[in-house]
């Protein structure tokens, strides 16, 4: 298990870490996109809840690498129905959001492959 490979990992559960726990805080700055986004208010715990797990999966699959496996290819499952979701809203400009948090997921897991 390379360094690069635990570093890139952890950053990519920290940032889907804080993306779940600014949904469940109710932050303004993620809640107001939602609503913006006509995501109906029932889904948005869980959402945060898969981001967590997803988070939680990347850590535990530095030890388990299958469950880290599953954990980044549902994070980047999740990341891309985001993409979809802003692009039927069509706030092309909130593109870059999604895009930012699923690639050190995507990085995860190629490093993780390649190991």
């Amino acid at each position: 298990m390379s360094t690069t490979y635990v570093v890139i990992t952890l950053l990519a559960a920290a940032m889907a870490g804080f993306s779940a726990g600014s949904v469940f805080f109710h932050a303004q700055w993620v809640v107001q996109p939602l609503a913006d986004y006509r995501v109906p208010r029932a889904l948005w715990p869980w959402l945060g809840a898969a981001k967590a797990a997803g988070a939680a999966g990347l850590v535990v699959g530095l030890f388990v690498p299958v469950v880290g496996a599953v954990a980044g290819i549902g994070l980047v499952l999740y990341f891309a129905g985001a993409v979809v979701t802003v692009t039927r809203a069509r706030w092309y400009s909130h593109l870059p959001f999604p895009m930012m948090y699923a690639a050190p997921v995507i990085a995860s897991l190629a490093l993780g492959f390649t190991a």
